[in-house]
C-alpha cells in the first residue's frame, strides 16, 4: 500500500487549467504543470484494496495499485513498465479516457476517487522524457503478413502487438495523416498531436509500415487485401453519424461534427492558414451534449465565435452519484469540461431537454436561426411541451449526436462479414467474424464506445490473430470473460 493514511490526510487534487481568456487565445493543451511532489502525494491516497474496483471499471485490467504505490515510493522506471505492461498508449487514455476506473474507485462509495488518469499521464509524459520508451521490435520474425484497415486506437494497438509478436504489420488509412479520430476528431487543446507523432515514430521503429490516403475497399478492393495478407484486422470505427432530418437541414452552415472539426486540425497541422468552415463572428450553435459536443464548443471559441449554444435533448444530468447508479457503476453526471468553462465565461449557454424542429434559412440559403422546443424525458418519449417553442440565433451549426455504426459500402459489402442488428460487425470471443482471416476490433464491432475499449479490443484481436497464424499466443488478452463478444 503506497501510504496507510494517505486517503486519510491527502485530499484529491488536479491540476489547474490556465485560465480561460489565456488558453482560448492558443490551441494548447489547457492543463499546467503538475508537480512530482503532489503527484506522488496523490498516488498516496491509493489504498491497494483487496478487491480493486478500479480493474473492473477499466477495459485494459490496469494495474493501477500496482504503479500508484511505485509512483509514491519514487519508482517511477517501473511504474511505466507496469502501465505499458496492459495498456499501449497511457498518453491517450490518460488524457482522453472519461476515467470509469475512478468511478469504480473504493473512496468513491463516500470521498473524492484518486487521481487514476492524472497519475498515469505523469508516468508516461516523464517516461518519454526521460528516454525510457523505445521501440521494441520482434527478436524473431513469422513471415507472416497482417493488414489493419484503420489507425484509430484500436487499429494502432493491434498493429503494435501484433508488429511486436513478429508479423508483417501494414496499417491502412483513407485520411492523409495516420491516427483516425485521435489526430482529426480530438482538438489540439484536449490532445497535442505530438503524442500521437511521437507513439508513431516507435511503432515505425518497431517495424509497422503505414500507408496513408488509401481508402481499403475503393483503392484496394477486399479480395485484393486478403490475397496479399494472411489476416485482416477491422478498426475502422463506427463512421456513419446521426443526422437531425428536420426541415432546413440542407441550409448551408450546418455540418456534422466529423466536418466541422478535421478542418480544424488540419490547420494546426499547417495545411490552412485558417480552417475553411469557421466560426470567427458567427453565432453558433451545438447541437449534442456529449465530449464531441464540448469539442465542437472549445473548437468554435478559439476561432472567435460572437456566442456559442449548446443543445441537449436529453435532461439535465444530477452532480452527485443517483442511487439509480450505486458504486461501482459508472454514473451519467453534470459534466463541467475545459470547454464549458470556456462557455459560461463567453455567456454561452448549455440548454437541455430541447429539440430542434426547424432549420430557418435567409435569403441566400444560409441558416440564420434554429427553432426549437422544450421536450418531456425519455420516459414520455421526447413528447414536445406546448407553448414552449421559440427560435435562437444560428449561423453555424455543428451536429455532435454520436454514430450509428460502421460504414457498410465499400470494404464491408465486399468482404460480406455478417452485421448484428445495428450494423455492427459480429464477431466471436477471438473478434473473428464470419469471414476466415478477418478480425474486427473497437467501434466497428462495438459501436460507438470508449477510446479504454478501443485499445482494449486491438490488444484483444491481436491475440486472436496471433493464434490464428501460429497456433499458439503469448499476447494478453485484456477483455474480461462477461465483456468479451459472442457470435
Amino acid at each position: 500500500m503506497a501510504d496507510p493514511k494517505g486517503f486519510l490526510t491527502v485530499g484529491r487534487e488536479l491540476p489547474k487549467r490556465r485560465p480561460v481568456d489565456v488558453r482560448i487565445k492558443s490551441w494548447s493543451e489547457v492543463y499546467e504543470d503538475f508537480g512530482k511532489d503532489r503527484l506522488e502525494k496523490q498516488a498516496s491516497r491509493c489504498m491497494d484494496c483487496g478487491i480493486p474496483f478500479c480493474h473492473q471499471g477499466c477495459p485494459l485490467g490496469n494495474l493501477i495499485p500496482e504503479w500508484n504505490d511505485l509512483v509514491h515510493r519514487q519508482d517511477w522506471r517501473e511504474a511505466i513498465e507496469r502501465l505499458h505492461a496492459t495498456n499501449n498508449f497511457p498518453e491517450f487514455t490518460g488524457r482522453l479516457c472519461p476515467a470509469p476506473c475512478e468511478s469504480a474507485c473504493v473512496l468513491g462509495i463516500n470521498q473524492d476517487p484518486v487521481t487514476i488518469k492524472r497519475v498515469e499521464v505523469e508516468i508516461i509524459d516523464r517516461a518519454f522524457a526521460e528516454g525510457w520508451v523505445r521501440p521494441q521490435p520482434p527478436a524473431v520474425k513469422t513471415g507472416k503478413k497482417v493488414a489493419v484497415v484503420g489507425s484509430g486506437p484500436a487499429g494502432l494497438a493491434a498493429a503494435q502487438q501484433l508488429t511486436r509478436a513478429g508479423h508483417d504489420v501494414t496499417v491502412y488509412e483513407r485520411a492523409d495523416r495516420i491516427g483516425g479520430l485521435l489526430r482529426y476528431g480530438i482538438p489540439e487543446f484536449k490532445m497535442e498531436k505530438r503524442h500521437v507523432d511521437r507513439r508513431l515514430a516507435q511503432m515505425r521503429a518497431e517495424g509497422t509500415e503505414f500507408k496513408t490516403s488509401v481508402n481499403v475497399g475503393v483503392d484496394i478492393t477486399a479480395d485484393d487485401l486478403r490475397s496479399r495478407y494472411d489476416a485482416v484486422v477491422l478498426a475502422g470505427g463506427a463512421t456513419v453519424w446521426r443526422d437531425l432530418p428536420v426541415p432546413g437541414r440542407d441550409l448551408k452552415g450546418v455540418y456534422q461534427a466529423m466536418e466541422y472539426l478535421p478542418p480544424s486540425n488540419k490547420a494546426q497541422e499547417g495545411d490552412y492558414e485558417e480552417s475553411p468552415i469557421s466560426a470567427k463572428g458567427k453565432h453558433v450553435v451545438v447541437i449534442g451534449g456529449g465530449d464531441t459536443g464540448a469539442d465542437c464548443i472549445g473548437t468554435a471559441i478559439r476561432q472567435g465565435a460572437a456566442s456559442v449554444t449548446q443543445l441537449e435533448i436529453m435532461p439535465r444530468p444530477p452532480e452527485s452519484r443517483p442511487d439509480t447508479q450505486p458504486w461501482p457503476t459508472y454514473p451519467m453526471l453534470f459534466k463541467v469540461e475545459s470547454a464549458h468553462e470556456e462557455l459560461a465565461d463567453l455567456g454561452g449557454d448549455r440548454v437541455y431537454a430541447v429539440s430542434t424542429t426547424e432549420f430557418a434559412g435567409d435569403a441566400d440559403g444560409h441558416v440564420r436561426a434554429l427553432k426549437i422546443v422544450e421536450v418531456g424525458g425519455p420516459q414520455t418519449g421526447f413528447q414536445p411541451v406546448e407553448g414552449t417553442e421559440r427560435e435562437i440565433p444560428a449561423e453555424l451549426v455543428t451536429l455532435a449526436m454520436g454514430f450509428l455504426g460502421p460504414q457498410r459500402e465499400g470494404l464491408l459489402d465486399q468482404l460480406g462479414v455478417d452485421l448484428d442488428q445495428r450494423g455492427n460487425v459480429v464477431r466471436d470471443a477471438d473478434y473473428r467474424t464470419t469471414v476466415d482471416g478477418v478480425y474486427a476490433a473497437g467501434d466497428m464491432g462495438r459501436g460507438q464506445s470508449l477510446i479504454v475499449w478501443a485499445i482494449a479490443e486491438g490488444r484483444a484481436a491481436a491475440h486472436g490473430v496471433d493464434a490464428y497464424l501460429t497456433g499458439r499466443t503469448g499476447l494478453p488478452y485484456p477483455i474480461p470473460p462477461t465483456a468479451r463478444p459472442m457470435a
